[in-house]
């Protein structure tokens, strides 16, 4: 991804009427932003900010050292915002191509590639909106197929783990079924039945022989009477 603009390199018109102390703040800023001190660079944008709520340059800046930050979030509101009050078109095309920097880097992809096209419309000869462009393209669409990706292989797992419960349940209903007794209303022929009804008669018929046979040894007791 090419580069990051900062405001203190553009050459555009600063409207006259800033007052030297908000111009201090953002010189000083803008030296820090140079020795790579991106923090106490954005405590003075924001001072300036405070002094002229509408300094151009100073937003421009704030966002800058916002985005080396990597606030990507903040920068990218930032840049938004200065991006839909700029009559100068060169100006805004650089704020919109920063919009599409802090955008990919939170990877927007698309909202990023939107961010470069409206830039392109304000400046079509700038070749690093271009790149940029191309670059948010190309990993917009490695995304979508890592997402794809990401589904197919998500669908492949829950089917594998429905046909392993599927599996699971099938074993478990086998087994139930080894460990259940055989079929107990199995139904007997009629020459066993016959036999077995046979074997209740015979046996009731002995039982009664000796019921029988018991009763003869019973004697009953003569009791004579004594007086």
């Amino acid at each position: 991804m090419k580069r990051i603009i900062l405001a203190i390199i553009l050459l555009f018109i600063i409207t006259v009427g800033f007052s030297q102390k908000d111009n201090k703040l953002i010189r000083e800023g803008n030296e820090l932003y140079k020795e790579g001190n991106y923090k106490d660079a954005e405590v003075n944008y924001r001072k300036a900010l405070e002094i002229n709520k509408e300094s151009v340059k100073g937003k421009f800046n704030l966002g800058t050292s916002v985005y080396k930050q990597k606030n990507f979030n903040e920068s990218s509101k930032i840049f938004e915002d200065l991006s839909t009050n700029l009559p100068d078109k060169h100006v805004k095309a650089e704020a919109l191509h920063n919009l599409g920097n802090s955008l990919l880097e939170s990877k927007q992809y698309e909202q990023s590639i939107s961010a470069y096209k409206n830039s392109l419309l304000n400046d079509p000869s700038d070749k690093d909106t271009k790149y940029n462009l191309e670059y948010a393209r190309m990993m917009l669409k490695n995304q979508q197929q890592q997402q794809q990706k990401q589904n197919q292989d998500k669908k492949d797992q829950d089917k594998k783990d429905q046909e392993k419960k599927d599996q699971q349940n099938k074993d478990q209903n086998k087994d139930q079924n080894k460990n259940q007794p055989q079929d107990q209303n199995k139904k007997i022929s009629k020459e066993d039945a016959e036999r077995m009804l046979e074997a209740l008669k015979n046996d009731e018929k002995k039982t009664m022989a000796k019921i029988k046979k018991e009763k003869a040894k019973v004697r009953p007791v003569t009791i004579e009477k004594d007086w």
